[in-house]
């Protein structure tokens, strides 16, 4: 398959950094749209130096890992924009390769080690596998350029779904949102290298999680809507669509629009009942109907609707599989919520230190911010003996050095 044509790795980041159309970036710069369409061309002109200093200060990025190529400069071509970015990412340099084409099962291999990671994702340590992710992400920027054709693009997706892994774990896990940010833009670049449009919807998605966490709604929805649009562009898959109910009605819970995010949640159950046996993306291992109600539990949380949440959370906890233990620790922050808000002190610690129990094996930093959520909710009952025995395992030494560490 030919790989989509103009300067991909510009149109995506410029779509990643929230410029929805060419005449968005072009008045952001107050330069020409036509400009930008030049840009975006399979020949993109090397722009000027004050409008080349803005353009890559909007979109966090330095002009090769955009698509340019510095007619001055001895990283030129795809090898040299692929250089820039691993480097830019903190990665070690990328050789540039001999001139021999890399094997069709070049493709194969990447492609393998890419979803044994994905499938340690759920129990190796995130200080332990994202290292490994960020270097696996080297090797496919110095593959790329010995590579064509089918092979080429399979490679480059696997690319965009191992930025895509290392890009959670960096906003999940770590809570480090400005990275998760640019390694975002680079998993859309790689993504659109492969033309993988479902992929692409899937980053979209992700990305608009941090404005979201913000409560910047407008910034939130209008990725959200670019997700959609990519979602549009490539083959129809139900559990996808719903997944992205999931995340806006999540985007909205945030910022405060429960009912609104109940409504999505509706919309999203009625996709994934009427699309039970259709198949999804390998890649979309993050999403089940029982993630969907845990995600529901949440939004009814802060809805103030605790009977309903109480009764939902308890079915996903119930329904979680025994390797769900990342998703556990949430929904078990979200039971303990339930309980504070309800004025059941004894009840919360209980959820809570169940909570710590699964994250003493599996750290997941979304689920300690339930937990430490629930403590600052029980501080009216904070000199009662099961709220000082949640302190005592919260600020315990192990739990008190790992999240310093981390």
């Amino acid at each position: 398959m030919a790989r989509p044509a103009g300067n991909t790795r510009l149109k995506s980041a410029r779509v990643a950094a929230g410029y929805l159309s060419q005449q968005a970036l072009a008045d952001a710069l107050q330069v020409g749209v036509r400009q930008v369409r030049r840009w975006e061309s399979d020949t993109p002109p090397w722009p000027q130096p004050e409008v080349a200093q803005a353009l890559t200060r909007l979109l966090g990025q330095d002009l090769q890992s955009l698509g340019f190529r510095d007619p001055n400069g001895p990283a030129t071509g795809r090898h040299g924009a692929l250089a820039a970015q691993a480097t830019a990412a903190g990665l070690p340099a990328v050789p540039r390769q001999a001139a021999s084409m890399q094997p069709a099962t070049a493709a194969d291999d990447f492609t393998a080690v890419t979803r044994s990671h994905r499938r340690l994702y759920w129990s190796v340590a995130p200080t332990t596998l994202h290292p490994a992710a960020l270097a696996h992400a080297a090797l496919g920027c110095a593959l790329l350029p010995e590579m064509a054709g089918h092979t080429r693009q399979r490679t480059a997706a696997a690319l965009g779904e191992t930025w895509l892994l290392a890009a959670r774990i960096e906003f999940f896990d770590l809570r480090d949102a400005d990275r998760s940010q640019q390694t975002l833009v680079r998993a859309l670049q790689a993504a659109g290298e492969a033309d993988d449009a479902l992929l692409g919807a899937a980053i979209l998605a992700h990305s608009a999680f941090l404005p979201a966490w913000m409560g910047e709604r407008d910034a939130a929805l209008e990725r959200m809507r670019a997700a959609r649009t990519y979602a549009r562009r490539g083959p129809t898959c139900a559990v996808l669509l719903a997944w992205l109910d999931a995340v806006e009605a999540e985007c909205e819970t945030r910022c405060g629009h429960t009912r609104t995010a109940l409504q999505l949640i509706q919309h999203a159950e009625d996709v994934l009942a009427a699309a039970s046996t259709q198949s999804s993306p390998e890649w979309l291992d993050w999403f089940t109907p029982v993630r969907l109600a845990a995600f529901k539990g949440n939004t009814q949380l802060t809805a103030g609707h605790l009977p309903q949440a109480r009764e939902t959370l308890q079915h996903a906890l119930d329904a979680l599989n025994p390797g769900d233990d990342k998703q556990r620790t949430v929904v078990l922050g979200d039971l303990a919520a339930v309980e504070a808000a309800a004025g059941q002190p004894e009840q919360a610690c209980h959820y809570a230190l169940k909570a710590l129990d699964d994250l003493e094996r599996t750290w997941y930093a979304m689920g300690m911010d339930r937990v430490r959520e629930v403590r600052r909710m029980l501080i009216p009952h904070q000199h009662q003996p099961c709220v000082r025995a949640l302190d005592d395992r919260l600020y315990g030494w192990s739990t008190a050095i790992s999240a310093l560490s981390r």
